[in-house]
């Protein structure tokens, strides 16, 4: 590069990434950021992966900050480029996952002018990204950069947009170093020790408690859900977790009721409609974790933990919050705890544990087995049994198949699971493995995919082989817009409009057109066998199970209902009202 006294913007743009710990950068390119690209061309501390769409740009991202933990970059160009990361942005707005995405943009001068391939993307992600900017002096680019990463990273992460006319990279400035750059944005993230104290207050006289775990703490970083882990072991309290923060608690624990919210457990959901106490930690009170607001909880009192101030009290009022980083507020609880000696009353706990094991037993992931068809929950099950001593990194498109890879697959540790929550953004997997897969060349990463959904990005198989990174796609493949089906069933009296696609590529000539590697299994007995070749292969796999088209996700709470209002299996079975003999709840 040249003399620091006379970079252009795009050495500047280079040189901010390296500073930043930036080693892989997602992108395509274009006109607007031709010099980037250039500049790019003659260094080799940034690896550049070609995607073949934009959006798979940003999941890819995604992929690789949620499985390191790290913040995610992207580069594209202007015009269509810029408007093509809307919905990646949105997902990482949605599911707080930190990245940074730099779009090409016209010279200065034209700005306005509706020129070739201009979009006003600050404008157009203003609703969509953590915070954006629009740099117009080269002087201002690496001070820019530097504090792009920081709000990217720090407090709720999410993504940040930063968009570089083409003259401003094309002009001479002073690089400014991240030591020099202090910025204004300063999150809390200790939380208040008198409300702490209160906390432990609380929960000490807790006869029914429940711990329930969103994202927050896996964002917050593994010493949060090492913490986490402490803090129910020590307590001997049931665990639940919503989709994103599966992972944060082990997931074989026998203090783990597994996922709540729609499709989650029997046991979790009626551990939280039963509770007396509900510890928040990291979660936002998703409608689909919570059902029927005026119904959700309705007997317990609800301590919310969470770094963003925002969330407190935005869907549920809760009657203690304690706003800052789930790690540091998980450590001072415990310090206070052990301090205080806290003595829970162990008849009332044990009492609990009785009740929800009763509900355990109910055994609500079972499925009815076959030896002629593939059942979709048969299909999991035995690849997570053939896999986890692998460890491997799971990512899902949207559908059926992610819910149902949600219940039977059993995350011990954090940053392994990686799904669209917030958003539902069907196509998100394969992507989402691509980035997880470069961050993490050794380790086996498998898309849990629909068909449907799966063909939302297929095109990134392309960059899959190009890139040499063997990521496992492992299609459910029913031949329907699974979910849809299943809506369309319960809720529209069966009347399947437009969710039944009648024509599908075969997926074993598609993966061998792109290079890569296509299986089939038609039957149960041919699963085990596909599931061991496609882990023994060294290149991209596509594999597609014929699963059965009328099987449906259960347990399900129906929209509008309580938690103690499941649907449990194709029966249409529902639980009684709360309090009933049945359900054995002791309810004030």
């Amino acid at each position: 590069m040249a003399h620091q006294d006379t970079l252009n913007g795009a050495e500047i743009l280079l040189k901010a990434l390296v500073d930043q710990g930036v080693e892989v950068i997602f992108g395509y390119p274009g006109g607007a950021v031709l010099p980037i690209y250039d500049e790019m061309f003659k260094q080799n501390r940034l690896r550049h992966i070609l995607v073949r769409h934009e959006q798979a740009a940003v999941h890819a991202a995604e992929g690789y900050a949620r499985s390191t933990g790290k913040v995610g970059c992207v580069l594209v160009t202007s015009g269509p480029g810029a408007t093509n990361t809307v919905t990646g942005l949105t997902d990482a707005l949605m599911d707080s996952i930190p990245l940074v995405c730099i779009t090409g943009q016209v010279p200065t001068s034209l700005i306005g002018n509706d020129a070739f391939q201009e979009a006003d993307i600050t404008g157009i992600t203003r609703p969509c990204t953590k915070h954006n900017y629009l740099v117009k002096d080269v002087n201002n680019l690496a001070k820019t950069i530097h504090e792009a990463f920081h709000v990217a990273r720090s407090g709720r992460p999410g993504p940040v947009l930063v968009d570089l006319p083409k003259d401003v990279v094309q002009s001479k400035g002073e690089y400014q170093p991240p030591s020099r750059v202090k910025s204004k944005y300063k999150p809390q993230v200790k939380g208040d020790l008198k409300a702490i104290e209160k906390a432990v207050d609380m929960i000490a006289k807790a006869k029914r408690p429940i711990v329930y775990v969103g994202g927050g703490v896996i964002n917050s970083g593994p010493a949060a859900c090492q913490l986490l882990t402490q803090f129910v072991r020590m307590t001997g309290f049931p665990c639940t977790q919503t989709l994103m923060g599966l992972g944060a608690f082990p997931g074989s624990d026998p203090l783990s009721l597994g996922m709540l919210g729609m499709h989650g457990t029997f046991e979790a959901n009626l551990a939280m409609h039963g509770c007396d106490l509900m510890i928040n930690v990291g979660a936002r009170f998703d409608d689909r974790v919570t059902g029927r607001v005026n119904a959700f909880a309705p007997y317990s009192k609800k301590i919310h933990i969470d770094i963003d101030p925002s969330s407190i009290n935005k869907n549920v009022l809760v009657d203690l919050s304690v706003v800052g980083d789930a790690a540091h507020i998980l450590e001072d609880l415990i310090k206070v705890w052990k301090a205080r000696q806290v003595r829970m009353d162990d008849k009332a706990l044990k009492a609990w544990w009785s009740e929800i094991e009763g509900w355990r037993s109910r055994n609500c992931l079972h499925f009815e087995t076959s030896n002629k068809i593939i059942k979709p929950q048969y299909a999991l099950q035995r690849l997570y049994e053939l896999t986890k001593h692998k460890n491997p990194y799971i990512t899902t498109e949207v559908g059926q198949h992610q819910m149902w890879a949600a219940q039977h697959f059993k995350f011990e540790q954090p940053n392994h699971w990686m799904t669209s929550g917030g958003l539902g953004t069907m196509g998100y997997g394969l992507p989402a493995a691509m980035g997880v897969q470069t961050a993490h060349p050794d380790a086996l990463v498998i898309d849990i995919s629909g068909e449907s959904s799966f063909q939302m990005n297929l095109q990134e198989m392309a960059t899959l082989c190009q890139h040499r990174l063997p990521v496992k796609v492992f299609i459910l493949n029913n031949q329907y817009m699974g979910m849809v089906r299943q809506w369309q069933e319960l809720i529209h009296g069966g009347r399947y409009s437009e969710s039944h696609m009648h024509t599908h590529p075969d997926f074993v000539k598609l993966a061998d057109a792109f290079g890569a590697v296509g299986l089939r299994a038609e039957s149960p007995g041919e699963v085990d066998d596909l599931i061991k070749e496609m882990i023994a292969v060294d290149r991209p796999v596509i594999a597609d199970l014929r699963t059965d088209a009328s099987e449906n996700c259960f347990p399900m709470i129906m929209p509008g209902m309580a938690h103690n209002e499941m649907v449990l299996g194709p029966e249409d079975r529902s639980l009684d009202k709360p309090g009933s003999e049945e359900d054995g709840m002791v309810l004030v």
